[in-house]
């Protein structure tokens, strides 16, 4: 049983002096020292912004914190936003390597979680000019007119039945599926069209 309990610590030990050496090489802001799992969590409450607003003022408007494993930069005044934001931005702008987003889209290639740089200024020119366009919204503006006319209708329809209670959060729903399949897919699906596992 001593060995157990020795080996556990000794451990924790090993963890503990790891995380210390490769934070002092890291030349982070200061922070609370938090636990070597949890991190800081323990000292954010019910209001976490309070919480963070008194942690700013003891240790200053760019702070250091693990909330569990994961690192954290705590910005709290404008002129430090301002150095990420503004001044830093290009440093700041990537999304850092995550491997979900890796396998869902294509190697991080989308435009959401691709790196900053060429290709994601490719991207969102792309997208800036092909869909988003004034020109490619107003294209679509019959296209929405008809399917308001077509879930006002269902609504009235609905209504003249002698029905009180309308579900109008069905309607809405199946609004925007309607315009979503006209404009993405060139078509009007109706539910009937599915089965049971829907679109």
């Amino acid at each position: 049983m001593v060995w157990i309990w020795a080996t556990i610590g000794l451990l924790a030990l090993v963890y503990i002096l790891q995380a210390w050496w490769k934070n002092k090489k890291k030349m982070l802001p200061p922070g609370p020292r938090g636990f070597p799992i949890f991190g800081s969590l323990h000292l954010l409450g019910k209001f976490p912004d309070k919480d963070l607003h008194r942690l700013a003022q003891k240790y200053g408007d760019i702070m250091y914190m693990r909330l569990g494993l994961m690192h954290t930069i705590v910005v709290s005044s404008p002129q430090a936003a301002e150095l990420f934001l503004k001044t830093h931005d290009l440093v700041f702008a990537s999304r850092p390597p995550h491997e979900g987003a890796k396998l869902i889209s294509f190697g991080q290639r989308s435009l959401v979680f691709s790196e900053y740089g060429a290709y994601w200024r490719d991207t969102r020119k792309m997208c800036t000019l092909e869909l988003l366009s004034n020109h490619k919204i107003n294209s679509f503006k019959s296209m929405r007119r008809d399917a308001i006319a077509l879930c006002v209708e269902s609504i009235r329809a609905t209504a003249d039945n002698g029905r009180v209670a309308v579900d109008l959060s069905d309607n809405v729903s199946s609004l925007s599926v309607v315009m979503s399949c006209r404009m993405v897919l060139g078509k009007m699906y109706r539910d009937e069209e599915f089965d049971a596992r829907g679109f």
